[in-house]
């Protein structure tokens, strides 16, 4: 069993902003899985599905993103998950606008929702599908930047981003993380 969690952080005020990505990774996974509804546990609104006969449990924590560690260690002890079946979906400001990274394990490279995860649930060895937004003209405070709606200019790479996210998600639940990170680490020519 896997637990699929996208960081992003509650409300309609967040919903287009470059740091809800990996709520949208999951929402798509939603709509290919025929999820309609999502119901509320663990601070979390989340569904049960399966990908390729493999149950997995895809999770949006509802405690805001730098706060999401609590709700995804209450999920990992309520379905008896090991950190080692998480996979984390989030922004990374580090990577180019569109480009999609998978790892293994690793610190959190600043991003405060992924300290609060490996904060909470003791764990750096979880796998990671980061979505690169880029950090063009940005100072040393990254919240406004990543809070922005995602300008037009984005948009359509972030969308595929998104698509390929969600890709990689379901190559990681059906076939393992190395056979994903070949796949899906590639660099772009």
């Amino acid at each position: 069993m896997y637990l699929i969690v996208g960081l992003g952080n509650p409300g309609s005020e967040y919903k287009n902003s470059r740091h809800n990505l990996g709520f949208r990774v999951v929402d798509e996974l939603c709509q290919r899985l025929h999820i309609s509804s999502l119901k509320s546990k663990c601070s979390s609104f989340m569904a049960e599905s399966r990908i390729d006969e493999r149950k997995v449990i895809l999770a949006q924590p509802q405690t805001f993103m730098n706060n999401s560690g609590p709700a995804v260690k209450g999920l990992l002890e309520w379905f008896k998950i090991l950190p080692s079946h998480l996979i984390l979906i989030y922004d990374d400001v580090d990577l180019e606008v569109g480009q999609i990274r998978l790892r293994e394990k690793g610190g959190a490279g600043g991003h405060h929702g992924v300290e609060s995860v490996i904060s909470s649930i003791g764990t750096t060895e979880f796998a990671r599908v980061r979505i690169g937004i880029g950090r063009e003209n940005l100072t040393d405070d990254v919240t406004d930047y990543v809070l922005q709606n995602i300008p037009p200019a984005e948009k359509e790479k972030l969308d595929e981003a998104m698509i390929e996210a969600a890709n990689a998600v379901e190559t990681i639940v059906k076939n393992g993380l190395s056979v994903a990170m070949n796949r899906f680490n590639r660099v772009d020519e």
